[in-house]
């Protein structure tokens, strides 16, 4: 006698969503206690990476850049600029906003913490070959491109 059960697909474990998710929550731990060392966290880097890749901007334009919320930016800024990593400038254009820029120790700070960023992906894609590695590269870049476009 047959069951009238319908039959599951493959299991959670098997769904790419699932694996990402996971997957996504082992390099964001990985991330995390790599910055830790530098006593710093991840939008600190990817402020610092932003500024160094476009180059000086206003604390909301950062912040769109990195899809950091205005808020969070703000509080990073602040304590990166408390560090001496960036400077706060008035903006020519418009008095009301300032300019943030990085300086020579923020400089110095991001290639630190890329070299961080290095060891986590050595570490996260360990298992995968350098082949391996650029097709996932690819294909995560395809998937998080056409939801970008939505």
């Amino acid at each position: 006698m047959e069951s009238s059960a319908p039959q599951s697909p493959a299991g959670l474990s098997t769904t790419p969503s699932w694996l990402l998710n996971q997957t996504a929550s082992h390099a964001a731990r990985l991330l995390s206690e790599g910055f830790a060392a530098h006593d710093l966290r991840g939008y600190h880097y990817r402020l610092l990476a932003t500024l160094a890749e476009d180059g000086p901007a206003s604390q909301a334009d950062l912040g769109r850049r990195c899809g950091i919320d205005r808020s969070d930016v703000v509080a990073a800024v602040n304590d990166l600029a408390g560090r001496g990593f960036v400077v706060r400038a008035p903006d020519p254009a418009d008095r009301r906003r300032n300019i943030i820029s990085r300086t020579d120790a923020g400089a110095h700070e991001a290639r630190r913490m890329a070299e961080t960023v290095d060891r986590v992906q050595q570490d996260l894609l360990a298992p995968l070959s350098a082949a391996e590695r650029d097709q996932l590269t690819r294909l995560l870049t395809r998937l998080l491109e056409h939801h970008n476009r939505r």
